[in-house]
């Protein structure tokens, strides 16, 4: 059966406007609204304007499909994220409500209902609603954007990171199964990203010269809950977020042989996982998996707050503490927040082999005090 449409026409000023409707209701509103903008002088002759009618539902699909950023379609589990917040938070309100329909008022009073108590997920709706409109206005559908509220996007910092101790490490790691006491160290001392770590394989890890070359992540991608399937969730490969990402980061010398001794207990090939899954050798170790050990080993060293990602600002900490430079720390740690530091990155590449060497030296000094103390 075809879908029935309303088409709306006016006149003024030797200028013909059109729209296109799904129902008779916004192509009276529309009209009226045309009659307002005569009577106050406010009638645009632009013949730029979107001459067709979209819902919001559709545009915001429309919108997921074809988004680039930085030339690149988005990746599958920002497009999970978005596909989320969207069915969740906005599309409720406004799924059917033709996008040039939309208003200040009509974003406000959403923006005032919307995830009261969680600021994050608010934060990321907003930021979403807003962004999605920001090219309805580039498409002629908006003449400008009625998501208009100051501080919306911006979500207040409430973790306090409070980098781990060498004590609280040693205890943190001891407290791990054996096969993931090394991942543990590796997130302390180098500063991977967990899916950094789930992704590296043999082939990554250059014994010689102790030296890991992160070339790969891995993401965590939740599908949501369709009519034929509950909601699930699997980890996917992908590349770093930016060209920081791909770098080779120097292992403490002194941690090398925990290495090697993980190294022979691994999956023979160069592309055997350092840290699989306990059932498949060939799978992605989930982040409930590591959950289920982490937060009890965190428990024993007395950090209940200590996140795992955590333990990557702990590696910044104490690089930060040795005299690393700031283009160093983003060179290690693989961060690109400004042009500038995308080019001190380059500078700070023959740099890592000191700051690598300084990282044992603090290392070795923490062992040297606990076996006196014993």
């Amino acid at each position: 059966m075809r879908k029935q449409s309303w088409q709306a026409r006016i006149s003024h000023e030797g200028v013909l406007k059109t729209k296109v409707f799904p129902a008779k209701k916004y192509a009276d509103a529309w009209l009226a609204q045309q009659v307002v903008d005569i009577n106050t002088g406010s009638w645009s002759t632009s013949k730029s304007r979107a001459s067709v009618s979209i819902s919001f539902g559709d545009y915001s699909k429309r919108w997921l499909e074809n988004r680039l950023v930085r030339g690149e379609p988005l990746s599958p589990r920002t497009t999970a994220l978005y596909d989320d917040i969207l069915s969740r938070f906005i599309l409720p309100t406004f799924e059917n409500r033709p996008v040039h329909l939309i208003e200040r008022e009509d974003v406000d009073d959403w923006y005032r209902k919307t995830a009261k108590g969680r600021p994050t997920r608010r934060s990321q709706a907003y930021s979403l609603f807003r962004a999605i409109l920001n090219t309805a206005v580039d498409d002629g559908h908006l003449a400008i954007n009625p998501a208009r509220i100051k501080g919306a996007g911006q979500t207040p910092r409430r973790h306090v990171i409070h980098p781990a101790t060498l004590d609280e490490l040693v205890t943190i790691t001891e407290a791990m199964p054996e096969r993931l006491q090394l991942l543990v160290q590796l997130a302390a001392w180098c500063g991977l990203r967990y899916g950094e770590l789930i992704e590296l394989r043999r082939k990554d890890v250059d014994t010689k010269d102790g030296v890991l070359r992160i070339r790969r992540s891995a993401v965590l991608v939740t599908h949501p809950r369709t009519p034929d399937r509950p909601a699930w969730s699997e980890i996917i490969p992908k590349p770093p977020k930016s060209d920081a990402g791909i770098r080779d980061v120097g292992i403490p010398l002194d941690l090398m042989p925990m290495v090697k001794k993980h190294l022979a207990n691994v999956s023979i090939g160069p592309e055997a996982l350092l840290f699989p899954s306990a059932a498949d050798p060939n799978k992605w170790m989930m982040p409930s998996t590591l959950a289920k050990t982490y937060f009890k080993a965190r428990e024993k060293a007395g950090r209940p707050d200590l996140r795992f990602h955590d333990l990557r600002h702990t590696a910044a900490v104490y690089a930060a503490q040795i005299g690393a430079t700031l283009p160093e720390l983003m060179n290690r740690l693989g961060h690109s927040t400004s042009a500038a530091a995308m080019r001190y990155q380059h500078l700070a590449q023959g740099r890592d082999a000191v700051v690598t060497a300084a990282l044992s030296d603090v290392r070795a000094s923490h062992r040297m005090r606990t076996a006196k103390a014993e």
